[in-house]
């Protein structure tokens, strides 16, 4: 069965699509400077505390009730845990010892991550030749990425990468129970989960992370704990479910693809990061992977070669 046609984005599709790519891009910068002054699991509670305190009112404001069955609140708590909680607290662990641009480029692997998950919860997503292909490549790809170091031992910029990839195996099963929610609004959907995700995380960072704040904190640290809240968590979710609700789910994942560029490119403007070769080697290879998994560039391909047949 040939796969189905996708509708080519138009001009400002693309434009909101290289906007969310910035914004989520830019949260790994954020974070960054953020961490400098706030503990990982203090830095989740603001992060989804202030972008739920944005988001709430802006439903209200829009006329988006809220529902009043706690049933779906509890969904709204799961989906929180995996999709914000968990994978938020994991990335900031990760960067305290590995830089931006790598954290950027390991959570590119969350679609490897989602289709193997799909494969055994759902009966329309199962693997075939090309997914498979896109999920060895996207592995090898990140065995480039951490290189013969692993060798070595376990070492602090090990684990921090395998917590980040662990975020991004947390995103896959977040975006994947996200499903049942296809018939809410979407911006109560994203106001309800942050929500829930904070009051999950305000008992968890005050026992764990007691002094997350015991000490001053930077106009830097506050300004990217802001920035990483309303623009890469608020806005970025309205900007992700307006796309997702007019161009579709196959389209709103080439974000995946520009993320890591637009991190690569943030953090050496910004914080002067520099990537080495096996670095680009490897977000090449899991590029590679991302498009067999997506499927995308073989009718192009396809298309370009049937088209320069015609012309010759």
């Amino acid at each position: 069965m040939p796969p189905p046609a996708i509708r080519p984005l138009t001009i400002s599709e693309w434009l909101l699509l290289l906007l969310l790519s910035v914004l989520w891009g830019g949260s790994f910068i954020f974070a960054e400077v953020a961490l400098t002054g706030f503990g990982p699991l203090t830095l989740t509670l603001a992060r989804v505390g202030i972008a739920a305190s944005a988001l709430v009112p802006y439903a209200v404001l829009t006329a988006q009730p809220f529902p009043r069955n706690w049933r779906i609140w509890a969904a709204f708590a799961l989906l929180g845990l995996v999709n914000n909680a968990l994978p938020f607290s994991l990335i900031f662990w990760g960067q305290l010892t590995i830089t931006a641009s790598l954290a950027a480029i390991f959570n590119a692997t969350t679609p490897f991550f989602t289709v193997i998950l799909a494969h055994f919860v759902t009966s329309d997503e199962k693997l075939n030749g090309g997914k498979i292909a896109g999920v060895v490549l996207g592995l090898t790809g990140v065995m480039l990425i951490i290189g013969p170091s692993a060798l070595a031992g376990i070492t602090s910029g090990i684990l921090g990468s395998l917590a980040v990839l662990l975020a991004a195996a947390c995103y896959a099963a977040g975006g994947l129970f996200a499903r049942r929610f296809r018939e809410m609004p979407a911006t109560v959907t994203a106001a309800g989960q942050l929500t829930m995700s904070a009051v999950i995380m305000f008992p968890v960072a005050a026992l764990l992370e007691p002094h997350g704040l015991s000490g001053p904190v930077a106009g830097t640290a506050l300004a990217a704990v802001l920035a990483l809240s309303l623009l890469s968590t608020a806005l970025a979710y309205v900007i992700y479910f307006r796309i997702l609700r007019t161009a579709g789910a196959t389209n709103v994942l080439l974000v995946t693809f520009l993320i890591p560029v637009s991190a690569a490119i943030l953090g050496y403007i910004m914080l002067g990061e520099k990537l080495a070769l096996e670095h680009f080697l490897g977000m090449a290879v899991i590029g590679l992977g991302l498009s067999a998994v997506d499927g995308r560039p073989l009718p192009w391909l396809n298309n370009f070669v049937r088209n320069c047949g015609k012309t010759l």
